[in-house]
Order: C-alpha cells, then structure tokens, then sequence
C-alpha cells in the first residue's frame, strides 16, 4: 500500500473544510489536484472516503474511522521534523564524554561553562574515569568521545591530539629535591615513587619512554587517579609523578612540582573518536569547541 503524506494532508483538509475550494487554499493547492490526491487516496484504500453531493461533501463511516488516524500520522511526523530541526540547530540536545579524572576536573569544566551559555538547551554528561576506561568506553559507545591519553593504536578508534604536557615530580613541601629546580629521571630512581599501574596509557608511555634510555621506573606506590598520587604525597608517602595540568591541584595541596628532564617526556592529551560512527550535532559542536578551547590554553 502506497499513501503519500500529500494524500493524508489534501484528506484531513478535505475533512475540516468540507469543501474541495477551502481545502485547496488552506494547501496552497488548485481544486483539480486537491480532487484527484484524494481520488488516488481512496483507490489506494478500496475505500470511499466522502459522500459527494452537488453542493456539500460529507465522510464516509470509513472516512470518519480513518480521520483521526490520519491526523495522528501527520502530528506525529511534524513532531519528527520538529526535533530533527531543534537538533540541528542546537536548540536541544545530549552529548556524553568520558575523560580522565585529572581533565575532567581541570580542563573540561572550563568548557562546560562556556558551552552552556551558548547552547542551554543541550545536556553535556561527563564521566570521569580512568585513563583505560576512556577507550573502552568510546569503543563500546557508551560515549560519544573520549579525552585523555593514547599509547599505540586501537582498533576502531581515531586520536586528534589537542595539546601536550610536561611530566612534573611532585614533592611535600620541604623535601630536600626541592631546592633543584629542575630534576632528572635519574635523581629519582632512588626516592619512594608514586604514580600509575601498569596497563595505564600514561603509565605504558612512560615505561616505553625510559626503557628507550635504559632505565626502569620503580614505583612504590602505584594508583589508578591523579588526586590519589597528590594525596598520597602530601601524606608524606614518596614523589609523585605528574603532568603539568595537576599544577592547580598540587598547589592548592601546597606541594612543590619540579620538572623532570633527560629525557623531557611528554604526554599528548586526545580527542578520542570511534571511527564507525559520526557525532551528532551537539556532540559535534562541544567537540570543536573543545579543540577550540585547546589552540588558546593547551
């Protein structure tokens, strides 16, 4: 069965107006086409829609069954047009992120903030979790995208590097490092570490960036969140180690970061995209926003 959205419109017009004249009006429509949209309506139903009468039309039985069913199919469709406009213009919307914990405290509220002034109407959902849960989470589609850190290539996923960071020792206030002010990977292998587990992005980008100059990092603390290796520091238990975007955190905490050098290792900071699948609008927009934010601050 073949009906044409046009044919509904021309019937439920047909059915207020009661008239083949009005009813061509009210569509914008000459009376001849208004005829014959409804006479290829009714040969597509086998039913007869109206009684035709010299001067007066009147439903059918059939016609006054169908009526409201028609009506239902159009509000139901211009509903559909209705949000598929509001969407594209941003008038309403939901876009959901995973980020590790560190940018989602520091970086991504910056951009929320900002986003939600221009575009009030859309829901911007963030999950705050660890660095390996940002890529499963994006390649199961939990999310629309991810940001954090990328070691190597995973299947399905796409990386748009935003901005890089520094790796900082962090130390408690008045450790005897403290006085230098730059630190080597050597100064430290000594000294009780704390910093991620193995499995961790950033952690398998550090181990692979020191193996390549012959040293191994020795950790005696290992943790999955930043603000537990800055807690665990300021506790008194080792050096932390760091990127430089937890510099807010760890001076609040007053903790000391120094630089650490030879070699300089650096973290890339990603957008991470699934390659199957195209953001919506929304999505699309905080995600250029995003990139935005990380060309001024990154």
């Amino acid at each position: 069965m073949n009906i044409s959205l046009r044919q509904l419109r021309v019937f439920v017009a047909v059915a207020e107006a009661l008239s083949f004249t009005r009813a061509g009006d009210a569509l914008g429509l000459p009376q001849s086409s208004v005829s014959t949209q409804l006479r290829e309506l009714e040969d597509v139903l086998g039913l007869r829609l109206f009684d035709r009468h010299t001067r007066m039309l009147r439903l059918t039985e059939a016609g006054a069954e169908i009526l409201p069913l028609a009506r239902k199919t159009l509000a139901d469709l211009d509903a559909v047009v209705g949000s598929s406009a509001e969407l594209k213009t941003l008038g309403r919307g939901r876009v959901s992120i995973a980020a590790s914990s560190l940018q989602a405290a520091m970086v991504l509220p910056r951009v929320m903030g900002a986003f939600a002034e221009r575009h009030p109407g859309i829901k911007v959902e963030l999950f705050d979790v660890s660095q390996d849960e940002v890529l499963s989470m994006v390649h199961s589609g939990a999310v629309d995208f991810g940001l954090g850190t990328a070691f190597g290539s995973h299947q399905e996923l796409g990386m748009r590097s935003l901005w890089h960071e520094n790796f900082f020792a962090v130390l408690p206030k008045g450790h005897s490092l403290a006085t230098k002010r730059d630190l080597t990977w050597r100064d430290l292998l000594a000294e009780p570490l704390i910093g991620p587990r193995k499995g961790n992005p950033v952690r398998t980008l550090l181990d692979f960036a020191l193996a390549s100059e012959g040293l191994v990092l020795a950790l005696r603390h290992e943790v999955s969140l930043p603000l537990t290796i800055a807690g665990m520091v300021e506790g008194g238990l080792g050096i932390g180690i760091l990127t430089s975007s937890m510099q807010p955190l760890a001076e609040a905490l007053h903790l000391q970061l120094r630089p650490i050098h030879r070699p300089t290792i650096q973290r890339e900071v990603v957008l991470v995209l699934h390659t199957g699948r195209s953001l919506s609008p929304a999505a699309k927009q905080f995600s250029d926003a995003l990139i935005d934010w990380s060309r001024t601050h990154g």
